[in-house]
Formats: structure tokens, C-alpha cells, sequence
């Protein structure tokens, strides 16, 4: 199909007014012909023709006017329309963008740009209410059910113990669901970090490293530790949320007598930190889906977290304007790559 040439409203407009005038100068001159040889005589009275003349001039104008002025008014009409649906919450309409008007074709570009980024915004907000109410559920229909149990006085204090840690174990986990979903909201919304210093970069994954002993202790996992001293000027308290999120996940997806390295290494305008897993590894659907808010390839540990750890890593390491990667083989174990300008 041949592609229409664009045309500019002015020129479109100037166009339409001329026809309408030519054409009723053209119908007009017609008329006052016929007038003047069949229905006046020779000696037409000046009034009546005058008056005859004008009533055919507006009629005329009026239907060409009409004629003329349809595409314009129609393409405006369902735009109109259109933005009619939008306001009643329907952000799946679209307009024929085959215009000719250059304005009106670009506003009805914009205005098919905005229903799409508006129904993304729609399905985001379905589905980030959608796995909040149910990252809530969770928890706070256990601490619902074991404080029912804890009303039975017949338990023993074994169970009552049980139940007691059983309840506090979920309202950890509600209180970090609720932390993480009020720090990421409040990154989504930062383009500038407070409060950036100079400090000891490998000194902190030290004590990120540390902050898991327990946890690496008990399944006997063999750390492979190799650090570069660097100054690094940042913010501490946000990288220490990267690298505890990532290390963390290490620890959790690695197997007793597995194996986690982490390295960091400096060149002159870029710091590098790997952290690597003997662990189970992701799949290729779940490495694409891997910084998606509360998305967990996982199940089996579903009840460990909240599947946030990964999306605030990367926000704050996209304010650092750096980057966050990873390598990843099913089985095989999961290397995070982070570099971050100096």
C-alpha cells in the first residue's frame, strides 16, 4: 500500500478554506447567471438578487465546509473518543495512526504512547498488589495459627516453645517484607545518593562475609577469599545491602562441603566483585527474571524469603551507575559480577 504524504495542518486548513471559497464563487456565479437570463428578465431587482445570492452562498459553503472539513473532524472525533475510554480506565484502545494532518498524526502518536506506558503501569500495579497481599498472607496466617494453638493450655512446653518461635520467625519476616518494599519504593523513587564517603571496600565484604558464619559454619561450606585493598568513595550502608543480598543468596543455594569465592579487584576507573556458588544454579527462564520484584525460581526456599533481595541490589547498583551480572548453569553453581565506576 502506497504510504499517504504527511501534510501540515496550516496547508491542510488553507487548502479546504480555498476550495470552499472557489467553489462557492464558481456555484454563485452559476446561479446569478441563470437568475439573470430565465427568472428576472432582463432587469433583475438588485434586492432580491442579492439577497438569492447570499442564501446560496452560505448553503454552498456550508455543505463543501461540511465535506471538506470530515477527515479532519474525524480523526479529532476519535481521538476524542478515545480519550473518553482512557478516562473510564480502558487503556487497551489504539489509534489508526494513517493521517495525513502532520499534527494530528503525532498527537495521535503520543496519545497511543501513552495508553501503552499507561496500561503497563496497570498490569505493574495488579501484580505488585497482587504478590504483596500474598507475600503477607503467608506469614501472618501462620502467626494467626499458632497463636490460636497457643490458647490451649493442655500444650505441653516443649510445643508452646515451638509455636513461640514458629510465631517469631513470622513476624521477622513481615517486618523484613515490609522494610525491603519501603527501601525499594523509596530507590524507585532516588536518582541521588546521601551521604557518600571514603571507606574500606574490602573491609566491609569481610564483614558482610562474617555476618553468615553461622550459616556457611553449618553446612561446611570452603570459602574462597580473595581481596584487593581498595578506598572506595560511596555510600556503605547500600553496598552492605548488595553484597549481603548476593552473599546471602550464596550461602542459602549452596550445598553442605560446596564451595563460594569472592573476589574483588580494582583497575583505574572501575572496581570488580565476583561472588560465586557451587549452588543449584538457574535456568534461563529464571536467570531473565532474576531482578523482578518478588520473583523466586526457587519454591523450595520460598519461606526464606521475599524475592526483593535481588531487585534492591540492583536498583542501588544502577544508582552507583554501575553494572550487576551474572553467569549462571543449572547444577553447575551462579557467578554475580558487580563493577562500579571510581
Amino acid at each position: 500500500m502506497k504510504k499517504k504524504a504527511p501534510i501540515k495542518m496550516v496547508v491542510l486548513f488553507a487548502f479546504v478554506v480555498f476550495m470552499i471559497v472557489t467553489l462557492s464563487m464558481l456555484v454563485v456565479t452559476t446561479v446569478a447567471w441563470i437568475l439573470s437570463h430565465f427568472l428576472v428578465a432582463n432587469k433583475p431587482h438588485p434586492v432580491l438578487a442579492i439577497y438569492i445570492i447570499c442564501i446560496t452562498s452560505i448553503a454552498i459553503s456550508t455543505v463543501f465546509a461540511r465535506i471538506g472539513g470530515k477527515q479532519i473532524l474525524s480523526s479529532i472525533s476519535m481521538l476524542n473518543d478515545a480519550t473518553k475510554e482512557v478516562a473510564k480506565g480502558n487503556f487497551h484502545v489504539k489509534i489508526s495512526e494513517d493521517i495525513r494532518a502532520v499534527e494530528i498524526k503525532e498527537m495521535t502518536h503520543n496519545f497511543n504512547i501513552m495508553v501503552e506506558e499507561l496500561s503497563n503501569t496497570e498490569t505493574f500495579r495488579a501484580d505488585f498488589i497482587s504478590n504483596v497481599s500474598h507475600e503477607f498472607k503467608t506469614p501472618i496466617a501462620a502467626i494467626e495459627g499458632y497463636a490460636t494453638l497457643l490458647q490451649n493450655k493442655s500444650i505441653s512446653e516443649e510445643e508452646r516453645d515451638e509455636y513461640i518461635k514458629k510465631i517469631l520467625f513470622n513476624t521477622k519476616r513481615v517486618s523484613k517484607l515490609t522494610g525491603n518494599i519501603l527501601q525499594l519504593s523509596h530507590l524507585e523513587n532516588q536518582e541521588i545518593l546521601p551521604i557518600k564517603k571514603n571507606y574500606c571496600l574490602d573491609e566491609q565484604l569481610r564483614n558482610v562475609i562474617l555476618l553468615y558464619e553461622t550459616q556457611w559454619s553449618d553446612k561446611n561450606i570452603n570459602l574462597d577469599i580473595d581481596l584487593d585493598q581498595v578506598i572506595y568513595y560511596g555510600n556503605e550502608e547500600f553496598l552492605a545491602q548488595v553484597f549481603s543480598n548476593i552473599f546471602g543468596n550464596a550461602v542459602k543455594f549452596t550445598p553442605a562441603n560446596g564451595d563460594i569465592s569472592v573476589t574483588l579487584s580494582q583497575e583505574e576507573s572501575m572496581v570488580t566483585i565476583k561472588i560465586s556458588d557451587s549452588g543449584i544454579g538457574m535456568n534461563d527462564e529464571v536467570q531473565k527474571r532474576v531482578f523482578e520484584k518478588f520473583y523466586q525460581g526457587d519454591k523450595s526456599h520460598s519461606s526464606e524469603g521475599n524475592g526483593l533481595g535481588l531487585a534492591l541490589a540492583k536498583r542501588i547498583v544502577d544508582l552507583f551507575q554501575g553494572t550487576i551480572e551474572l553467569s549462571s548453569n543449572e547444577g553447575n553453581g551462579t557467578t554475580f559480577t558487580i563493577k562500579l565506576p571510581k
